[in-house]
């Protein structure tokens, strides 16, 4: 019988499926954007935590408005001149080689597109080298291959080295969350800094160049032997944010990577004092309560 085929509900299986499937699609696209590190089935910038972040993430959606808006419009114009001048509809040819107001048009409107996009450009340019009085300043080495994080005014410094698989398990069976000690993007010592707080970054290398990124904070700068460069950010949400070497570097370019956890002020005072202290058991009994706290604070927040 007709109908036999329909759910309760009146809808076909194929139509079911197809919502099933589009109500999974939506479920699942916050999830697509990435916090801190890359996300399976990633289609976006990872998460903006940064207002130069936000501003990055503004400009590109933007410009992707207008490219999509010229895409179609050309598109659209090539499929009319190809059916309303094709030689049925059209036999005789006009052989008309000027027109005045076609060509002011396609010389003014290029212009202003290019306007439209300088200025907030330019906004942003001016935004990412504009730096504010800094609360920390934070000097980021590149070596072959890792890094060494120090802050000059604090007397302290940290090296990062990335961790191994057996001590990414070591450190899972301690109880820190899966997700914050990610393959390849782990370190055996992150570098806290406090939220909302503007962060100098000083950036050198002392053999070839290295790039310091963080994708989530919008900053890279390449480290240059023999030279300073200088970027900064003002991470406005806690959590831990990855970043890696951007430049070739040699064999292991891929395996320095970048390990930013923002905190509180008192949690990052309290984690100084036992990193001046060497005190490795407190330092990583900090980590770990904070670790632990953020990833609650995640899954309540989802």
């Amino acid at each position: 019988m007709l109908g036999t085929n329909r759910s309760t509900t009146g809808m076909s299986p194929r139509l079911a499926a197809l919502a099933t499937a589009s109500g999974a699609a939506l479920i699942a696209a916050p999830a697509m954007a990435g916090s801190g590190q890359p996300s399976p089935a990633q289609i976006g910038f990872q998460e903006a935590v940064t207002p130069i972040a936000e501003q990055i993430h503004w400009l590109h959606d933007y410009v992707n408005v207008i490219i999509f808006s010229i895409t179609a419009f050309v598109l659209a114009l090539l499929l009319w001149v190809m059916w309303r001048y094709s030689e049925t509809r059209n036999p005789t040819p006009s052989r008309t080689t000027h027109n005045t107001t076609v060509e002011v048009l396609w010389t003014v409107i290029p212009v202003l597109i290019l306007v439209a996009i300088a200025i907030p450009s330019f906004r942003l340019l001016y935004a990412q080298y504009t730096f504010p009085p800094p609360d920390l300043t934070l000097k980021a080495t590149g070596h072959t291959w890792n890094w060494t994080h120090e802050f000059p005014d604090l007397k302290l410094s940290v090296d990062s080295v990335i961790l191994q698989d057996d001590e990414r398990e070591a450190a899972i069976k301690a109880g820190m969350p899966p997700k914050q000690v990610p393959r390849n993007l782990a370190v055996n010592n992150e570098v806290l800094v406090p939220v909302n707080k503007v962060v100098h970054v000083l950036v050198t290398s002392t053999d070839v160049i290295h790039a310091w990124r963080i994708p989530s904070f919008g900053t890279m700068t390449d480290a240059v032997p023999g030279r300073m460069t200088a970027t900064w950010f003002k991470a406005t949400k806690e959590g831990i944010y990855f970043g890696q070497c951007s430049e070739l570097c040699g064999k292991d370019h891929s395996y320095m990577p970048i390990a930013i956890r923002v905190v509180k002020e008192p949690v990052f005072n309290e984690w100084v004092e036992a990193s001046k202290k060497r005190d490795r058991a407190k330092v990583k009994e900090i980590i770990l309560r904070v670790a632990k706290e953020q990833a609650g604070q995640n899954l309540a927040a989802n």
